[in-house]
């Protein structure tokens, strides 16, 4: 998986027709089409919103809480969206990788990069609701494709270790679709990290626990630099240079899981 087999010319050709093909399979056959990349996430966001924000009151005293909260929605839906698709990409190829022979990371990267064109438009949709509700636009914007960046790259990690992983065994799906059950509600998405603090004696050790996490922290970042400064970031929650944990968890995880990736990508035309 070396650099010169990244920027082959017929590698980047490959790349972006399975991209094309995994984005128009997607919506295939629905009478709404690419609308669904739209209106999941606000369906969602909907649905939490009316449960959390208007019954259970949890966006008390979050400035511009349905933008915070769409905002969390949609970086969430996008990390599940690139890790499920991306472990199953393998095994759902492996009739193309039997019959042609080319580097197995391209199939990741391209079920992934379905996840990322989603994201986009579901980002232009958040800033669009953004201005709506009041919020003023400001330098800090310019810092959130950043924390794009370092999202998709742990999932793209993970998408690289798990799907490497499940092609031999398949229980990998089922396991991580009930991990991320557990880790959505371990991650400040509904509710604001404000309110893990005041929770008790145990509240700021529990925050810091939270925030090391890469999700949290990236979730809370954007948040911060897009809608509120009163969006608690992980510099604020963890002392000094354990700041940098989620960040140098994420390159531990790409990294590794490349390498990974590239050992067990010999047998995979065998084995899917």
């Amino acid at each position: 998986m070396g650099i010169p087999h990244i920027f082959c010319h017929k590698n980047r050709i490959l790349l972006g027709e399975l991209i094309k093909t995994d984005f128009k399979l997607r919506y295939q056959g629905s009478v709404l089409g690419y609308l669904w990349a739209i209106l999941r996430p606000l369906l969602m966001f909907a649905i939490l919103y009316i449960v959390f924000a208007k019954i259970l009151r949890f966006g008390d005293g979050i400035p511009h809480y349905p933008v915070y909260l769409l905002t969390g929605t949609v970086l969430w839906n996008f990390f599940t969206e690139c890790t499920g698709q991306g472990i199953q990409s393998i095994v759902m190829r492996g009739e193309l990788l039997r019959k042609i022979s080319f580097p197995k990371y391209i199939v990741v990267l391209a079920a992934t990069a379905t996840a990322l064109i989603n994201l986009a438009i579901n980002l232009c949709v958040i800033l669009i609701f953004a201005l709506i509700n009041g919020v003023s636009p400001s330098w800090s914007w310019l810092l959130v494709p950043f924390s794009v960046v370092e999202l998709y790259a742990f999932s793209l990690g993970i998408s690289f270790l798990l799907g490497a992983i499940n092609v031999k065994y398949r229980d990998i799906t089922s396991i991580w679709d009930v991990l991320i059950q557990a880790l959505f509600y371990a991650i400040p998405i509904i509710y604001p990290l404000s309110m893990v603090i005041e929770s008790g004696s145990y509240g700021m050790l529990a925050a810091q626990v939270i925030m090391l996490n890469p999700i949290a922290q990236v979730i809370q970042d954007v948040r911060h630099n897009l809608i509120t400064s009163q969006a608690v970031t992980t510099w604020e929650v963890v002392p000094g240079w354990y700041g940098l944990i989620p960040i140098l968890l994420v390159i531990l995880v790409l990294v590794l899981a490349t390498l990974f990736f590239r050992k067990r990508s010999k047998r995979f035309a065998e084995e899917v």
